[in-house]
């Protein structure tokens, strides 16, 4: 059955990138109405974002979003990987202005709202988006590819210079509530370098503290308390594609392959799949695929302790 959230869930915290206050308040919706955003602070007619893949504004640092009326929302990925991961197909998130809370940098506190909100099913089957044939795209030496599989699956490799990084590879099949217990802890990383680039230029600034973001120079971790897995930052790069991936509007049956790919090259993939209708087809899902699905049975117990 597809899903919605019981009860409003609300998170308070700063934008990544402005260091601005901000909130977000994800509420239940009713079947077939997907994931949308509401930005409370602009008129009633440029309000709603729909978390889709046509409407991704393509940016280096995140998935942001933007309507017809160039109304746009910052930093969508984690909370989409946490719906994603907890099964959860219709909400009505509201958000107080242009970026989503950054929180921990990670998705594990949209998750602990989400599974304490409690989700709701609807009376209307899941349908899924099935990968009939190989799509690829790349980008220099960064590669994104999406093969058959009766499955979600997520393979990622990465490779950073500073030696605290490395080269770093994984694969995670999303279904029995692997996203929650693998990827939702993992914090988005930078390199202190970068950091440094960016606030010169007024970004990043909610990062500063190091409170939501793991930052690495050369060797080093220098972030307070280190890390949560060896293998942490090439995790986050599979929690962003998830969260990315959820803009297709439908759960996706396929293997994806990521190499130095981010999140302009995933939503090229999506772009590029459905360009092709022969890539593709779209299916109403029996109890079996259902239960292959992220989220699928998920609960409170999986959540990982984090510091």
């Amino acid at each position: 059955m597809q899903t919605t959230i019981n009860i409003p869930a609300t998170f308070e915290g700063v934008g990544l990138h402005s260091g601005e206050p901000c909130s977000m308040t994800i509420r239940s919706a009713g079947v077939d109405h997907g994931i949308v955003f509401r930005r409370m602070d602009v008129s009633a007619d440029q309000q709603d974002l729909p978390a889709i893949w046509d409407k991704v504004n393509q940016s280096p640092l995140c998935t942001r979003l933007q309507n017809d009326a160039g109304v746009t929302l910052s930093t969508i990925e984690h909370i989409m990987a946490a719906l994603c991961g907890c099964g959860v197909h219709n909400a009505l998130i509201e958000v107080s202005g242009p970026e989503v809370p950054i929180l921990d940098g990670s998705s594990a506190k949209f998750v602990q709202g989400i599974l304490a909100a409690g989700v709701l099913p609807l009376d209307a089957p899941i349908k899924a988006l099935r990968v009939l044939k190989p799509v690829e795209v790349r980008r220099g030496d960064a590669l994104a590819r999406l093969l058959p599989n009766d499955t979600l699956t997520i393979e990622f490799k990465i490779e950073f210079e500073d030696s605290a990084i490395g080269a770093q590879s994984k694969v995670l099949n999303m279904a029995n509530g692997s996203f929650v217990r693998e990827l939702s802890t993992s914090r988005t990383f930078c390199r202190q370098a970068d950091v440094d680039a960016m606030q010169a230029n007024g970004l990043a600034l909610g990062g500063s503290s190091g409170e939501n973001a793991v930052v690495f120079d050369g060797d080093r971790v220098v972030s307070p308390g280190g890390l949560r897995q060896p293998d942490e930052p090439v995790r986050h790069k599979m929690l962003d594609a998830l969260g990315d991936l959820a803009l297709a509007g439908l759960p996706i049956l396929g293997h994806y392959q990521g190499e130095r790919a981010g999140h302009a090259l995933t939503n090229d993939l999506l772009r590029a799949l459905f360009a092709d209708p022969e890539a593709f087809e779209v299916v109403t899902c029996d109890a079996a695929m259902a239960a292959r699905l992220p989220g699928a049975g998920v609960h409170w117990g999986e959540i990982p302790e984090v510091a």
